[in-house]
């Protein structure tokens, strides 16, 4: 690896790539909010067993969280971004990468807009209804993308989204993730994507 490294520094194989940032925080791959960091809730309870169970601990916490862990009926947040109107939601990934995780050896493909090079994409499930995730899981796992409905919403090349909690809901907060790592739980994020954070060395085979 270091050989690779060092061909790949003497060889000037070095680009700038962008990030996400949230409430002053930095982000390379993706920024759960709502459910999405409910189930890495659960998981995170459970950490003694993630070495041993991997796929199976997070389809078992997704599962629970569904059913008792998350308020299926009163969406928690509401999404804002420029020139979009806004949407409430009760899962949103805001994505700098793709794809956004893997089931198995099955790529969970969201949105293939999602690249250093560009802008933030944001993914919003409007609804918990059983057919509303699986329909939108299904098309990611066929690749190429989430579809838009009135059930999910996609936004793509995005310079700044606020997400913030909504009075109706019954909980103070919602719950949000970075990068796998649970943060608890908020009112409010401020997204921003920073283009050419940090300078990319690509290791080249020696």
């Amino acid at each position: 690896a270091v050989r690779q490294l060092a061909a790949g520094i003497a060889g000037r194989d070095i680009e700038p790539i962008g990030l996400g940032k949230v409430n002053g925080r930095y982000f390379c791959f993706h920024t759960g909010v709502g459910y999405d960091a409910a189930v890495v809730r659960e998981v995170e309870r459970r950490a003694s067993l993630k070495r041993w169970l991997g796929h199976p601990l997070f389809i078992y916490a997704s599962a629970r969280t569904w059913l008792v862990g998350y308020d299926r009926t009163v969406a928690p947040f509401s999404v804002h971004s420029p020139n979009a109107a806004d949407v409430d939601g009760f899962f949103t990934v805001v994505l700098n990468t793709n794809p956004y995780t893997y089931l198995g050896n099955r790529p969970l493909d969201l949105s293939p807009a999602a690249t250093l090079d560009r802008g933030l994409v944001a993914v919003t499930f409007r609804s918990m209804k059983v057919s509303a995730i699986l329909g939108g899981l299904g098309s990611a796992l066929r690749g190429g993308g989430v579809t838009p409905s009135d059930t999910l919403d996609v936004r793509t090349d995005l310079r700044e989204l606020t997400i913030e909690h909504r009075a109706e809901a019954p909980r103070e907060g919602f719950p949000y993730q970075l990068d796998g790592d649970y943060l608890g739980e908020t009112r409010r994020l401020e997204f921003t994507h920073v283009p050419e954070a940090v300078r990319l060395v690509r290791p080249q085979q020696v």
